[in-house]
């Protein structure tokens, strides 16, 4: 999928996402995560802010996401929750930042939507200061196999409908960009994965 037609897509379900309740179990897994972040902060696929009220107070955030809706309502949400944020525009596969620019990267749930995961986490390691972190809450495939046979048999039509894939092999994808994994929780049948990571230089 070409990424205007993926931007069409995010910008239809920009109001279903800023008007959407987060569950209560997600709200544990962005709370957990995303109250670690700290001084200047890259989220990547902000979309519609749903981090933002779990945000210490006191952070530099730059929010990017590649669909001008979803920025429209991060910035609402932004406002809501008392955040000081700069909104970026842009494909995150073809952004480009100074080598450690950042004291904290935050992804969640956008691994599932680009076209080179492996990429986007090496850019990480270049963007992520020496002794900075990484910290990812990602969706894919289920070590269950019944649900991971489902996810794959699904994929194509998800992919088509929402813009994002089932199958990912995550914790793959993470031990391949080499970034240097400190801790990690999974859940909902290994199907759900935070992880909480400082950056390789090595590998970047």
């Amino acid at each position: 999928m070409n990424n205007e037609k993926l931007i069409r897509k995010f910008d239809k379900q920009a109001n279903l996402y800023g008007k959407r309740k987060i569950k209560r179990k997600e709200s544990m897994w962005r709370e957990s995560l995303v109250r670690c972040a700290r001084g200047k902060v890259l989220e990547v696929g902000v979309g519609a802010g749903a981090n933002f009220a779990f945000y210490p107070k006191d952070l530099e955030v730059t929010a990017v996401d590649f669909s001008k809706e979803m920025l429209n309502k991060a910035k609402e949400a932004a406002v809501k929750t008392g955040i000081q944020a700069e909104f970026i525009q842009s494909d995150i596969e073809s952004l480009a930042f100074p080598d450690n620019s950042f004291d904290t990267i935050v992804s969640t749930l956008t691994f599932c939507g680009y076209r080179d995961p492996l990429t986007v986490l090496t850019a990480f390691n270049r963007w992520c200061k020496d002794d900075g972190q990484i910290l990812l809450l990602e969706h894919g495939i289920s070590s269950n196999r019944l649900i991971g046979f489902l996810q794959k048999v699904i994929d194509p039509i998800h992919v088509h409908v929402i813009g994002c894939h089932l199958k990912r092999d995550m914790n793959q994808i993470f031990q391949q960009s080499g970034i240097r994994i400190m801790n990690t929780e999974s859940h909902i049948f290994d199907a759900i994965h935070l992880v909480w990571a400082k950056p390789n230089k090595d590998q970047s």
